[in-house]
């Protein structure tokens, strides 16, 4: 940020670029949908084609990351100046006028359209298809205490998209429309885990100003409900990998990886500190993501190694 020009840095600021763990948040449902598709082409996808499908993800959840949190922060720019961790904000603080935001909003939102539409033509269907659930978000804080499944809705797209990206058709295999539909119901109860967590950061200030958010509804019994959506995140994990046909390293790996990262995370976080809420919200993004995909890679290249070795068998018989 420092080496932005000055004029630059509040709109660096609206994309969060400062913050990147939302950026790895919301591609790590993009890269488990990717390897968990690659394995169920015949053959198995290249590893060319899964890394360069991967990269495109990432740059994709950089662009529309920065779009959403724009979004929000144009939709409460009258609430946020009244919350401590968010009253510096480049709107909420006067550094960004309404207008240059949504202009500002208009040219994220074209930057990733240039990157979606180097996807296969499905996938760009179902990349625009999650709009309407980008701009809704923050209104949902305004009329639900449940807005965090908004948030699991949009920021579980990519669980759907690696699939139609390698060319797996959601609409006609059903194996992988059904590993698909597990994978981001998945990744819906993780991000409402994660995200019930960071909104202990703002509990007393969302009270005050009248922000809605899970944390507040059952601020007595947190730790239950994340327990209970961490069995529901690995349960339909596991439920995803026997639908896409996956072996033991992720069953062992990313199933087994993320029930007990997941359970560490829940026992030793305490939601009344806002520094520890924040520690686990960037460090869980890490340890639960990179040990599912750790499981997923693995899962990956066994099969794919065994199909390579399938095919070279008969012709050395031969």
């Amino acid at each position: 940020m420092s080496k932005l020009p000055a004029s630059w840095v509040p709109y660096a600021e609206l994309m969060r670029i400062d913050k990147p763990t939302g950026t790895y948040y919301l591609f790590f449902p993009c890269l488990f949908s990717t390897l968990m598709a690659a394995p169920m082409l015949s053959p198995a996808a290249p590893l060319a084609s899964v890394v360069s499908y991967s990269l495109l993800f990432f740059s994709g959840a950089l662009i529309m990351r920065g779009a959403g949190c724009t979004i929000n922060d144009l939709w409460d720019r009258n609430l946020d100046p009244h919350v401590q961790r968010t009253r510096l904000r480049p709107v909420a603080r006067g550094a960004v006028k309404p207008f240059n935001g949504l202009v500002f909003t208009g040219c994220q939102l074209l930057a990733g359209l240039a990157i979606l539409v180097q996807f296969p033509v499905p996938c760009i269907i179902y990349g625009t298809l999650s709009l309407p659930l980008v701009a809704a978000y923050p209104l949902a804080k305004r009329v639900t205490y449940y807005p965090q499944f908004v948030l699991g809705l949009t920021f579980s797209w990519g669980a759907v998209m690696g699939f139609p990206a390698l060319g797996l058709d959601l609409l006609t295999n059903t194996a992988a429309f059904t590993a698909a539909a597990c994978l981001y119901a998945s990744n819906v109860a993780w991000t409402v885990l994660y995200d019930m967590i960071y909104a202990h950061m703002d509990i007393k200030d969302d009270a005050k100003v009248g922000i809605k958010s899970i944390a507040l509804k059952h601020d007595a019994d947190t730790k239950k409900v994340l327990t209970g959506l961490a069995m529901a995140q690995v349960s339909l994990l596991a439920a995803a990998g026997v639908a896409s046909g996956a072996g033991p390293a992720f069953f062992l790996g990313s199933c087994g990886g993320a029930l007990v990262t997941l359970g560490i995370m829940i026992k030793r976080v305490n939601l009344k500190n806002v520094q520890d809420c924040w520690w686990w919200f960037v460090k869980g993004c890490w340890v639960t993501g990179g040990t599912i995909s750790t499981g997923l890679a693995a899962d990956y290249l066994i099969r794919r190694a065994e199909i390579d070795q399938t095919c070279v068998t008969p012709q050395r018989m031969s």
